[in-house]
C-alpha cells in the first residue's frame, strides 16, 4: 500500500517536473502572449511520453527512479538515449540587457546506426548552459534544461536569464542522458542597460551591426553572411526581411535547388527553413552574433523598369523575411493568396492567405531565436531595443501589420489612391506606437534614433514610375512620419531599409522639396536613410546586370531624385553601421560572387553622419566610391 502510494505522488511530481522541461522551450508556446490558447499542450504531450514510472525498479543496476537533476537518463523510456544530432548548430536572438534567447535543432538518432527513426513518441531533453569563458570551464553563469519533441520540429529555445548587462558569452547545449554529446559553441551577448551612459555603452567602444535582407537559396550562396561574421566586428546581426523565400525557381545549376513546392504547409516552411538552414555562411553567422529580425516579404519590386521586364511574379514570387508568407502581402492577402468571399481558388498552392500565415508564423516561432510577439489578432511584431542612452533599434513591421491594400499585379487602383491621406502602411495602432517611440527615445536622452524596417522609404522617381508596394504608394504615411520628426525636432534619426534588391543612401526630407532642403549642403534635412541590397535575391536593376550597365541606371537615378545621394545595383551584399556618441559610419560591402561558397568581398562605400547635424557628411562618403554612383563624386 504504501510503495503504491509513493509510486503515485512520484508519478505526479515526476508528470508536473516533466511538463515543466516542455515549458522551459518557448517553441511549445503560442508565437503571441496574448493568445496563449495556440500553444501546444504540454500537458498532453506529457501524458503521451509516460511509459513506465511506475515500474519496480529492482532490474535497474543503477538504482534509478525517474528524477531528473542529478539522475542517471539511461533507462528513461520517457526520455530519448539513443543519442543526438544537433543538425543545425545553435543560434541566439533578441538580447536583453539581463536575458537572451538561444535556440538549437537537437534530432534523436538510431543507437544502432541504421536509417531507422527512433521512438518519435519519446522527447529529447537537452541541457544549456552560458558562460564568459570560451571553453565554457568554471561554474555557469546560467543553465537550465528543456525537452524537445516531434512537434516542435525537434527545435529547442529557451531564455537564458541572470546575466550582467552589455556582456558577450558563450553557450552550449547538450544531451541530459549523455552530456558528451554537445553542440558547438555559440557566442551572444546582452546589451547595455536604458540608462548606461552613451559613452560607457559597449565598453565605449563603437557598437557595431551588420544589416541584411533578401536571401533567396536559389539565387547563390549566402557569403555576405559569412564575410560579415569573418571579417567585421559586429556585435549584432540586424535582418529586415525575406530571411526565406517561398518560391521554387532554379539554382540547380551552382548546387541551390529548392526542396519541395510553394510554401503553404507548416510542413513546407520548416522544409525550406531546414534547408536555408544549412548554408554554412549563415550556420557560422547566427553561432557568432545574436540576431534581432523584423518579418517582410521582397518579390516583384518593379514589374516594367526602363523598358525592361524586371522580376516577373512567376520567377521571384517571394516571401515574408522572417514572416514567410509570400509575394507583395499586405493585411488580408497577397499577390497570389487572398482571403476573398469566394474562396481561395486563386492560390496555386489552394490554402487560404490566413491559413499560410498561420502555418508560417509557428514554423518562424520554431526556427527563429525571437521572442513571442504580440499578436493582437494581426501578427504584431513592432518592438524597441533600448540599447544605453546611446541609441534606440526601433523594429517596425511595414509588411503585415494592419497595412493597407498594396500593389498586387493586378489592382491597378493603387496608383490611384498612392496619395490618400487615409492610407496607411502601418496601421494606427504601430504608426501611433512608432511615433510615442522615437519622442521618449529624445525624452530619455537617447543619442540615435535607428529604425529598422522593411522597404525603401525616400521618394524613386524612376523615369515617372514609382513603386507602389514601398512607401511611395503610401505617400500620406511618409509625409506623417517626416512632419513628425521636424515638429518635434528629433534629430539622429537613421532608417534602415531591406526589400529592394539594391543599395540606395539617401538624405531624409520631404520628397523633392528643394525650398527647405538642399541636396548639395544636406541643409534642411531630418535624417538619413541606409537601404541595402539583397544577400543574393537579384537585382532590381536586372538580373546578372554588370557594374557599368548598373551605374548607368544610378546615374540616371541620382539626377532625377533630389534626395538621392548614392545609387548601386550590381552588387549583392550588406552593409555595417558602426555607432558611437558622436558618429554613425556606415560601411557597404559587396560580394564579388554568390555562384560559389567564398569570402570573396570588399566595402564598395562608406558615409558619416555626425551627431546633430542630421544628414550625410558632406563630401558624401568622402568624395569617391569603390561600386556605384555618388550624385557628386570627385
Amino acid at each position: 500500500m504504501h510503495f503504491t502510494i509513493l509510486a503515485a505522488i512520484l508519478q505526479v511530481a515526476v508528470g508536473v517536473y516533466a511538463t515543466a522541461l516542455f515549458d522551459k522551450n518557448l517553441a511549445y508556446h503560442s508565437p503571441f502572449v496574448d493568445n496563449p490558447q495556440i500553444s501546444h499542450d504540454t500537458r498532453s504531450i506529457q501524458r503521451r511520453n509516460v511509459k513506465r514510472q511506475t515500474q519496480d525498479a529492482t532490474k535497474f543496476d543503477d538504482e534509478h527512479y525517474p528524477g531528473f537533476y542529478g539522475s542517471d537518463f539511461s533507462n528513461s523510456p520517457f526520455v530519448w538515449s539513443g543519442g543526438l544530432n544537433f543538425t543545425h548548430s545553435v543560434a541566439s536572438g533578441d538580447p536583453f540587457d539581463t536575458s537572451v534567447i538561444l535556440w538549437t535543432r537537437a534530432v534523436p538518432t538510431s543507437p544502432d546506426g541504421t536509417s531507422e527513426l527512433p521512438d518519435q513518441s519519446v522527447p529529447a531533453c537537452l541541457s544549456f548552459a552560458v558562460s564568459t569563458a570560451a571553453d565554457l570551464s568554471g561554474k555557469p553563469i546560467a543553465h537550465g534544461q528543456a525537452f524537445t519533441s516531434y512537434d516542435v520540429d525537434w527545435t529547442v529555445k529557451v531564455e537564458a536569464t541572470g546575466l550582467r548587462p552589455d556582456t558577450k558569452y558563450f553557450y552550449q547545449f547538450s544531451d541530459c542522458t549523455n552530456p558528451k554529446t554537445i553542440s558547438p559553441i555559440g557566442t551572444t551577448r546582452t546589451i547595455a542597460s536604458a540608462n548606461t551612459p552613451a559613452k560607457n555603452v559597449n565598453g565605449g567602444k563603437p557598437l557595431v551591426m551588420a544589416v541584411f535582407s533578401c536571401s533567396q537559396y536559389q539565387a547563390g550562396w549566402f557569403n555576405a553572411y559569412g564575410f560579415a561574421a569573418h571579417n567585421t566586428t559586429a556585435d549584432i546581426f540586424v535582418h529586415l526581411g525575406d530571411y526565406i523565400y517561398e518560391s521554387l525557381g532554379n539554382g540547380a545549376h551552382i548546387g541551390r535547388a529548392v526542396l519541395g513546392r510553394e510554401l503553404a504547409t507548416i510542413f513546407d516552411y520548416r522544409q525550406r527553413l531546414n534547408q536555408y538552414r544549412t548554408d554554412a555562411s549563415l550556420v557560422y553567422a547566427h553561432q557568432h552574433a545574436p540576431w534581432i529580425t523584423v518579418w517582410v516579404r521582397v518579390g516583384t519590386w518593379m514589374i516594367m523598369r526602363f523598358g525592361l521586364l524586371i522580376n516577373p511574379p512567376e520567377v521571384y514570387t517571394v516571401n515574408s523575411a522572417l514572416l514567410q508568407v509570400a509575394d507583395n502581402a499586405w493585411k488580408a492577402g497577397t499577390a497570389d493568396s487572398n482571403d476573398t468571399a469566394t474562396g481561395c481558388k486563386w492560390s496555386p498552392s489552394g490554402a487560404c492567405f490566413t491559413d499560410r500565415k498561420m502555418a508560417a508564423v509557428r514554423a518562424y516561432h520554431e526556427w527563429m531565436p525571437i521572442r513571442q510577439v504580440d499578436a493582437r489578432d494581426q501578427l504584431r511584431i513592432w518592438r524597441n531595443f533600448q540599447i544605453g542612452k546611446l541609441l534606440d533599434l526601433t523594429m517596425l513591421d511595414t509588411r503585415q501589420y494592419d497595412r493597407d491594400l498594396t500593389d498586387v499585379y493586378y489592382n491597378t487602383v493603387v496608383n490611384t489612391i498612392a496619395a490618400f491621406e487615409n492610407r496607411s502602411l502601418m496601421g494606427a495602432a504601430q504608426e501611433k506606437w512608432f511615433y510615442d517611440t522615437v519622442s521618449q527615445s529624445k525624452d530619455r536622452g537617447a543619442v540615435w534614433r535607428v529604425v529598422g524596417q522593411q522597404i525603401v522609404f525616400t521618394q524613386l522617381n524612376e523615369s515617372g514610375a514609382f513603386d507602389l508596394d514601398a512607401w511611395d504608394g503610401y505617400r500620406a504615411n511618409r509625409a506623417r512620419v517626416l512632419d513628425h520628426l521636424y515638429k518635434n525636432k528629433i534629430s539622429n534619426t537613421v532608417i534602415l531599409s531591406g526589400d529592394s534588391h539594391a543599395n540606395w543612401v539617401s538624405d531624409l526630407a520631404h520628397p523633392n522639396d528643394t525650398t527647405t532642403y538642399n541636396p548639395t549642403t544636406g541643409a534642411g534635412a531630418i535624417g538619413v536613410e541606409f537601404a541595402g541590397t539583397a544577400v543574393t535575391s537579384s537585382s532590381s536593376f536586372g538580373s546578372g546586370i554588370q557594374p557599368p550597365a548598373a551605374d548607368a541606371v544610378s546615374r540616371v537615378l541620382v539626377d532625377a531624385n533630389a534626395d538621392l545621394q548614392w545609387s548601386e545595383g550590381s552588387f549583392r551584399g550588406f552593409f555595417t553601421l558602426s555607432i558611437d556618441t558622436h558618429n554613425l559610419n556606415a560601411t557597404y560591402y559587396a560580394m564579388r560572387n554568390i555562384s560559389f561558397a567564398n569570402l570573396d568581398g570588399f566595402a564598395s562605400a562608406n558615409f558619416v553622419v555626425k551627431s546633430g547635424e542630421n544628414k550625410l557628411s558632406r563630401p558624401v562618403a568622402g568624395g569617391t566610391v569603390n561600386a556605384g554612383v555618388l550624385r557628386s563624386q570627385t
